[in-house]
């Protein structure tokens, strides 16, 4: 392939996502594609998509199509999707989008330079999503050229085997796979070394790592939260998604024992309902679930909790509605996604009775949101007049004028400062007031 050539990639979807299409970026780049932040400018175009919810797919859809046209103005033009869309889709998109030369599921981003080359070549379209062979994930050490340079995301896991009624990510990402633990170590190893301070580790599910492995060689994910911890020169630790029902005792003592693990704890509860629960195929009861939110403020009083709140779900009564406002009411989450439940095939759920109409989930969702705006208010104000330690992430969005840097609990904070800061530098600030998305300070210390 000749030099300088530019690459585009529009991603939608999870910090999985972000993660592959960081990794995509940087393999091209082994072949000489340079990023570009100009979709017009660009010698390909990756369109990472999302099958979560109808939004992302249509969204990804809508772009996909819009590229028609510049593949007739340049035929040399790559247009590759790839991700959950891509997985489930296969030769389907192709005919659907047949301007589209690469259609690739998210086991074989691996393979992106070779497929590119391929497809400069044959001009016709290929689909690699072949789930049936071995997978792997491979050791890929990233450049520090690209990507925040204090903060990066490492998959520790792909795909998920928990099947809940509702989603459709063990049909786009496959069965649990582990990646090993040497290859995890090494890769962090590698970043820190590099200068980066902060890791998220990355998984559908994190808590069931290692559960795939030989029983007398597995390492769970407590032992792999620990070991990672111990990397010299590592500040921040932080990991996302768990599932409840996996979340053992051992986990939990890591965040009273681990002085680099942030105290922010992400735990989906979907419902306050035991019977939507029961429906949603969540192997978990509420009660157990509130059992283990004590226990965690227990290893970790000053923890904070967010979650993922579905409503609407089929068969949910105002009953069930009812319960998950009474749950937010006890948790006290300081933050909640929540969303309308959308049947996604080919998951389970798509068959069920009892649909809710959409006026009540669009009612349901507005009641939900707003109480929980409420609280995470005021779960903000409970940190004024904290003396609390920030990692600088740049010029601050919001506030004119201001930077802005994440506490260990994952709020974004802003404040004033006249001297040039670095992303990734620690200063010291008072929380002087609270807002709904963000909190304000003074600085103390740089």
């Amino acid at each position: 392939m000749s030099l300088n050539k530019l690459l585009y990639i529009e991603t939608f979807g999870c910090q999985m996502n972000d993660r592959d299409s960081e990794i995509m970026g940087q393999l091209l780049k082994q072949v000489s594609f340079e990023a570009t932040d100009d979709m017009n400018a660009a010698d390909a175009i990756i369109v990472n998509t999302c099958s979560i919810r109808g939004k992302a797919e249509q969204k990804a859809y809508s772009l996909l199509g819009a590229l028609r046209k510049k593949k007739k103005e340049n035929p040399n033009l790559i247009i590759a999707a790839t991700g959950c869309v891509a997985q489930q889709e296969g030769k389907t998109m192709l005919s659907r989008m047949p301007h589209v030369d690469l259609v690739i599921g998210p086991k074989h981003i691996y393979q992106l330079p070779a497929l590119f080359e391929r497809a400069a070549k044959q001009k016709k379209g290929i689909v690699a999503i072949d789930d049936a062979s071995p997978f792997r994930i491979p050791l890929f050490l990233p450049s520090l050229e690209t990507g925040l340079p204090h903060k990066r995301f490492v998959t520790i896991m792909q795909g998920c085997n928990n099947f809940c009624t509702y989603c459709i990510v063990p049909f786009t990402r496959g069965r649990e796979i582990s990646r090993e633990t040497g290859d995890i170590l090494c890769e962090v190893s590698h970043l820190v070394a590099g200068g980066v301070k902060e890791i998220t580790l990355l998984g559908q599910n994190v808590n069931s790592y290692g559960n795939d492995q030989p029983k007398e060689t597995r390492t769970n994910f407590a032992s792999l939260l620990r070991r990672v911890a111990a990397i010299k020169g590592l500040e921040r630790l932080r990991f996302t998604t768990s599932n409840p029902k996996d979340l053992s005792d051992e986990l939990m003592c890591c965040f009273a024992e681990l002085d680099v693990l942030c105290p922010h704890f992400h735990l989906p509860v979907q419902s306050g309902a035991n019977a939507v629960l029961k429906r949603m195929n969540r192997k978990y009861s509420i009660e157990s679930y509130l059992e283990k939110v004590e226990k965690l403020r227990g290893y970790c009083p000053e923890i904070v909790l967010t979650t993922d709140i579905i409503v609407g779900f089929p068969g949910e009564s105002e009953d069930d509605f009812a319960a998950t406002m009474g749950l937010i009411e006890k948790v006290r989450y300081h933050g909640a996604f929540s969303f309308k439940y959308s049947s996604r095939p080919p998951a389970k759920s798509c068959d069920f009775d009892e649909i809710v109409s959409e006026e009540d989930k669009s009612r349901r969702l507005a009641l939900l949101q707003c109480r929980q705006k409420e609280i995470t208010l005021e779960r903000h104000k409970e940190f004024i007049g904290q003396d609390v330690e920030l990692m600088v992430e740049g010029q601050s969005k919001a506030a004119h004028g201001q930077w802005a840097g994440r506490s260990d609990t994952n709020h974004i904070v802003n404040f004033h400062c006249q001297e040039t800061l670095v992303p990734g530098q620690i200063v010291r600030v008072i929380i002087t007031e609270a807002c709904f998305n963000s909190l304000r300070s003074t600085l103390v210390k740089l």
